[in-house]
């Protein structure tokens, strides 16, 4: 072998132990806003030069990784996205260090991925150390000066910011919780100094308990619950609870009786297991929103699973975007399209998208307008995830009450990044159980 093979050789083994050994979150002091993984420091930085690459004068978008490195895997749909997309707007190429190490000096690398921002005539203009959106990518350039526009990353206006038609319902036949409609047979009544709270079922006021900030000791004792058959109030001390399934849905049925008989009785006819006050809240309060600690149904909820193997709910699509926030782990979240059931998967990386399924996917930002005329979220029962926005505008049609806006999972998420550990702390958290 000559003298120039075997400094080849030497050179890529060398680059191959530093990736290999040098795996560390890293800051850059130059704009970095990710983790990567560390490589020995070099000198020098290239000039591009767009004849090189394509024959075309163009801006460009370098991304100095290495196939073998986790941020720099997960760069890579990304890249392959925008170099679909912005062809012949943008060069857009990746170069592996394991191919390539000399790369690592010419370019000035020390973190893997790095991503190089030239103008059209070759000149550095940003760079950024660590994984990077997809979002991020499309907004510095904008910020460079670059207008961008493609198919996927321009996001549909929507919003309705007024009901479609006034809600006439009579305000004690409407679930302090949730706003759906109250059913005779099911109503659950919490007294309270200021009046009485209606809910709509015992689930509906199982999630109110475990939001509750003030002094539960016999809380329980201010609540009543429906006889299933006689439509009177039980204190829910008192009563029993016949725990079934929807054969559909798997989702619980629950149905209040004022004597163990009763229950008995349509338990043989329909199923279900008799269950006393303390072991209905134990049931229901055995699953718990990952980031705001609601009591939740796993039916309802959306997968969220936290890396290093932990599995948990979101009680809401965003709140299950929470959990990264809560926990400062990368997660993964499998939510439904509220409209056709479809499955949306989102994966993060340190705070950002890494990945969506599919990639239209939308969220709907339900918002209600407060006195002083801010606009406020709606709450867990008013927001959700859409495979596109064609979706999200019909679901929206479907409820004439909801008000809010289309946003991005990104923006979702970034909303969520951004609470402090006391908001996150009072998430969701009711304060106290008032009437409207």
């Amino acid at each position: 072998m000559n003298k120039t093979g075997k400094i080849v050789i030497v050179a890529t083994l060398i680059v191959a132990v530093i990736v290999a050994i040098a795996v560390r979150q890293h800051r850059s002091d130059r704009n970095a806003t990710g983790p990567g993984v560390q490589v020995v420091a070099q000198q020098g930085q290239a000039e591009y030069k767009p004849e090189q690459l394509t024959g075309k004068d163009l801006p460009a978008l370098i991304d100095i990784g290495a196939g073998t490195c986790i941020p720099c895997k997960l760069m890579a749909p990304i890249l392959e996205e925008l170099k679909r997309e912005l062809e012949g707007k943008v060069v857009v190429q990746f170069i592996d260090l394991n191919k390539s190490p000399d790369a690592a000096q010419v370019y000035g690398i020390r973190v893997m991925p790095t991503q190089i921002f030239y103008d059209v005539s070759g000149k550095e203009r940003f760079r950024h150390e660590g994984f990077y959106s997809k979002e991020d990518i499309l907004a510095k350039w904008n910020e460079l000066g670059v207008n961008l526009t493609t198919t996927s990353s321009h996001l549909p206006t929507f919003e309705r910011l007024a009901p479609a038609e006034p809600d006439n319902r009579p305000r004690e036949n409407i679930c302090y919780m949730c706003d759906g409609d109250i059913d005779p047979k099911t109503i659950v009544t919490v007294q309270t100094n200021k009046g009485s709270v209606k809910l709509c079922s015992p689930h509906c006021y199982f999630i109110m308990y475990s939001c509750l900030t003030e002094d539960k000791t016999d809380f329980e004792k201010k609540v009543s619950v429906t006889d299933w058959l006689g439509s009177e109030p039980v204190l829910a001390t008192q009563a029993v609870f016949l725990y079934g399934r929807d054969e559909n849905t798997g989702r619980p049925r629950i149905k209040t009786f004022r004597d163990r008989d009763k229950a008995s009785s349509e338990q043989q006819s329909g199923g279900g297991n008799i269950l006393s006050f303390e072991a209905l809240q134990q049931q229901e309060l055995s699953h718990r929103c990952g980031f705001c600690d609601r009591a939740c149904y796993p039916q309802d909820a959306a997968q969220v699973i936290v890396a290093g193997g932990l599995h948990t709910w979101g009680c809401c699509s965003h709140c299950a975007l929470g959990v990264a926030a809560r926990t400062g782990k990368d997660i993964e979240v499998h939510e439904k399209d509220r409209l056709t059931g479809r499955e949306i998967i989102v994966k993060t990386f340190d705070g950002r998208i890494a990945s969506l399924e599919p990639t239209t996917a939308v969220a709907w930002f339900g918002q209600r307008q407060k006195p002083d005329g801010t606009w406020g979220s709606a709450g867990c029962f008013h927001q959700g995830f859409f495979t596109n926005a064609e979706n999200l505008k019909a679901w929206v049609a479907q409820h004439p009450y909801e008000t809010g806006r289309l946003i991005s999972i990104a923006q979702a998420l970034a909303d969520k990044m951004k609470l402090s550990p006391e908001q996150i702390q009072k998430a969701c958290k009711i304060g106290e159980c008032a009437p409207k």
